[in-house]
């Protein structure tokens, strides 16, 4: 029997696979469907053996193909107030609520219900699904899968990442670098302050600094005007430190990120915050104590997407969306590294709405499915012709 979408993805939705969890159960119901297809798979693992991508290939293997990348961890669901159970589909009038309705177990919906039309079509140019684990902290599972198209004999030619884009065709999306500081200061009552080293102080000294850096990345820096930000940003979104109030505090951390437009270079924009902490805080610091200081921890690095709007896969991906216009986005995705790691030329288009995505009652519509659906049909048939 034939399986729509719709039905997939309530299978989907089904499996628990926010990304502190192995995906082992859903990458096993995949491959048992495409095994009924008569279609072969590959699991790349990662290093727990709890958690792998999925790779198979329908057509020719001697010709360069198309890569079809969706990851299938999601966020977790733990304080959010959801009106459904976010692991069961839940259908209200025209919509299928569930994690990762959206994103972008949709989109890998779309294109498992139509392996049976490319198992049958005769394809002449080969379509290759790849499925990842761990998109969501960092785009971190793809790496070994893209590393493995890289080693092929006959490489992949093109990359469709189906992130939730309401269908419009995306050309370009921000790098993002995230790094730990851990600030280690020296203990003592807080009525000595002075003679003291406050790790909650050098830490906000610190994020002064980073934020000074994204408010001159606004008034000075580069511009594209595709983004909806038009500039390269700066950002400090944790912070912790401190015992209580008479004590002066011996350690304190934050979390900080840039992302950035592809005139910026977000390596060198960490490295700014590392140099003004090493010659300007640290030496402060060890004046007082010299057993102090702050370390940096590197978190995410998720390479920027950059594409030519006159690239072949472009031009193929408006065909098959038929629209003609594109954006650039400020989420990440992993289309930056199918192109940074293999230099596989990668577009990102998928149905739903990233505006949805990782917030309760998550959804995606049936006429977003059909649109994504039409979209993989499009180009099986292209790929026979």
């Amino acid at each position: 029997m034939t399986r729509t979408a719709a039905d997939i993805l309530k299978t989907l939705i089904g499996f628990d696979t926010v990304s502190h969890k192995s995906n082992l159960p859903l990458i096993e119901w995949v491959e048992e469907y495409l095994s009924g297809q008569g279609v072969t798979t590959q699991r790349i693992y990662d290093e727990t053996g709890e958690k792998a991508n999925l790779i198979a290939t329908i057509g020719p293997k001697d010709v360069p193909g198309i890569v079809l990348s969706g990851h299938v961890d999601v966020v977790p669901v733990e304080g959010q107030p959801w009106s459904t159970d976010p692991f069961k589909a839940t259908v209200i009038d025209d919509r299928i609520y569930g994690r990762g309705s959206s994103d972008m177990k949709g989109f890998d919906a779309c294109v498992l219900a139509a392996v049976p039309q490319m198992v049958t079509a005769g394809l002449t140019t080969p379509l290759h699904i790849c499925l990842s684990y761990d998109e969501e902290v960092g785009c971190i599972g793809v790496r070994s899968a893209i590393t493995a198209f890289a080693g092929w004999e006959v490489p992949p030619k093109a990359c469709i990442v189906g992130e939730p884009t309401g269908m419009q065709v995306v050309t370009g999306h921000k790098s993002k670098h995230s790094v730990r500081v851990t600030v280690r200061g020296k203990a003592g009552h807080s009525s000595l302050a002075p003679d003291f080293v406050n790790a909650v102080e050098y830490a906000s000294r610190l994020v002064v600094f980073i934020s000074d850096k994204g408010r001159e990345l606004a008034a000075e820096g580069a511009r594209d005007p595709l983004y909806d930000c038009i500039h390269s940003t700066a950002h400090v979104g944790l912070i912790n430190g401190g015992t209580q109030l008479n004590i002066v505090p011996e350690q304190a951390s934050f979390d900080f990120e840039f992302r950035t437009i592809a005139e910026d270079d977000p390596a060198a924009l960490v490295q700014e915050v590392i140099d003004h902490a090493k010659t300007v805080l640290v030496p402060a610091m060890q004046a007082v104590h010299p057993d102090t200081g702050i370390d940096f921890d590197p978190l995410t690095e998720v390479d920027g997407l950059q594409i030519s709007e006159d690239s072949e896969v472009v031009t193929l991906a408006k065909a098959l969306a038929k629209r003609n216009d594109h954006a650039k986005v400020a989420y990440g995705t992993e289309g930056g590294l199918f192109q940074t790691m293999a230099d596989i030329p990668t577009v990102v288009i998928g149905p739903g709405s990233i505006d949805r995505a990782h917030k309760a009652d998550e959804y995606i519509t049936f006429d977003e499915l059909a649109a994504g659906s039409a979209f993989i049909t499009r180009l099986i048939e292209r790929c026979c012709s």
